[in-house]
């Protein structure tokens, strides 16, 4: 849940009550896409269970999911793992072992704890069930490398600031994987494995979220290496030759439930633009293109609704990419934001804010950013350069100039990112 929504919430230029409605809508939104139900009621298929029962959670959302879970199951799990990411852990949860570890590039921790969960797993039997909670970020918390650790690091990095959709990521670093693409299934083999998946991919594609670890995987090697040609990738010759291999396109010792995704948050987020006097529309909930294109085009529908005689909300759910080209701090949804900015320049009764449902966005402590029709007139007042910052993929120190970071800590969801429009009259 939303701790606040912004530094002190007061800039000097801040339009308030367009500033306080953003903060309930997103207090509304996370509150909605929170995996508790969501996965207690995904748990009343699990199957019956015979011998033991082994709980790994993995992802942003894994800890709320996995004390759901335990909460639900009453005492039934023998024990189990639980990786999330760096301050998304909020205290012990016996019998299970809590880990930390890296995101968006794996480290170490991510190593050691993946390595734990499959010692978990390797001795079980065919009575035997792994339930496998799911959510966004376990392609870089949930890894055991065939290559080498730093160059699987480098691999990361260039495929975040190349460009490339979350999609196209997944597909080269499964093939990179012992446990990606499904192969972590094969390792719990014979126990069943039953996965609840909390989706962050667009259109929910199984194999996708998270890079599947226990689904069977839809993309082939040569996709992958469309994908290494297509941006580039310096990849040295082992991981080459691991993308031209396929994964397992069939498991049968698993099953799969989507149980939570960003349409949820939308809905969520229209439901609350209706109660604050708004007439909102969902744009859709597969926005998929560069931040700061998305963030102009939100900014010319404002413009063409400047004369609309009520009030107006514009929603999208997605998530969109940003290209590195700077040396600046940022997020996705601060570059959209920013550029969004400088379109609503002006236009009185206007903001737009953007958020990672997680509550953080990019190697940042913000969900996302707010800015409305004065925060070009606050930047350059407090001096900032918006044109440059954003050349320059500088987002985050332009918005924290003008009280125009979304800080929320971690949320215990991951469903995709939020971008509404609003316009008051």
């Amino acid at each position: 849940m939303p701790r606040r929504t912004g530094r002190g919430g007061k800039g000097p230029f801040m339009d308030k009550t367009l500033r306080q409605d953003a903060g309930a809508i997103i207090a509304a939104a996370l509150s909605a896409a929170m995996p508790d139900e969501a996965v207690r009621r995904a748990l009343k298929d699990l199957p019956p269970c015979r011998g033991k029962l082994v709980l790994i959670a993995v992802g942003k959302a894994a800890w709320q999911m996995a004390s759901a879970a335990l909460e639900a199951l009453h005492g039934r799990v023998d024990g189990g793992a639980v990786i999330t990411k760096y301050g998304h852990a909020r205290g012990a949860l016996p019998p299970l072992q809590v880990y930390e570890a890296g995101h968006p590039v794996p480290d170490e921790n991510s190593f050691a704890a993946t390595q734990a969960a499959i010692d978990l797993v390797a001795p079980l039997g065919a009575d035997d069930l792994v339930l496998f909670l799911l959510s966004g970020g376990g392609s870089a918390l949930f890894e055991r490398p065939l290559i080498d650790g730093g160059a699987l690091a480098s691999v990361t990095k260039q495929l975040l600031a190349c460009g490339a959709d979350i999609v196209e990521m997944n597909t080269v670093r499964k093939r990179l994987s012992a446990v990606k693409g499904g192969r972590f299934a094969q390792l719990c083999a014979p126990a069943h494995v039953f996965s609840v998946v909390l989706s962050d991919v667009i259109g929910d594609p199984l194999d996708m979220i998270a890079s599947g670890p226990a689904c069977p995987d839809g993309s082939t090697a040569q996709q992958a290496l469309r994908v290494a040609e297509k941006y580039g990738l310096d990849l040295p010759p082992d991981a080459l030759a691991l993308l031209g291999r396929e994964t397992p396109k069939a498991l049968p010792n698993a099953e799969t439930h989507v149980t939570g995704s960003v349409r949820q948050l939308c809905a969520a987020a229209e439901a609350s633009c209706r109660a604050l006097g708004y007439r909102p529309l969902v744009l859709t909930d597969r926005l998929s293109c560069e931040a700061r294109e998305a963030g102009r085009f939100l900014a010319a529908v404002a413009a063409y609704h400047q004369g609309a005689q009520g009030s107006l909300a514009f929603i999208a759910g997605g998530e969109t990419v940003v290209h590195l080209k700077g040396t600046g701090l940022g997020g996705r949804n601060q570059e959209l934001a920013l550029a969004a900015a400088q379109g609503i320049a002006g236009m009185a009764g206007t903001a737009l804010f953007s958020l990672g449902s997680d509550g953080t966005d990019g190697p940042t402590d913000a969900a996302g950013g707010y800015v409305d029709g004065e925060t070009c007139a606050a930047l350059a007042a407090a001096g900032v350069d918006a044109a440059a910052a954003l050349d320059d993929n500088d987002a985050y120190h332009a918005l924290a100039a003008v009280d125009g970071l979304l800080m929320t800590g971690p949320t215990g969801t991951n469903v995709n990112d939020l971008t509404v429009l609003l316009i008051r009259r």
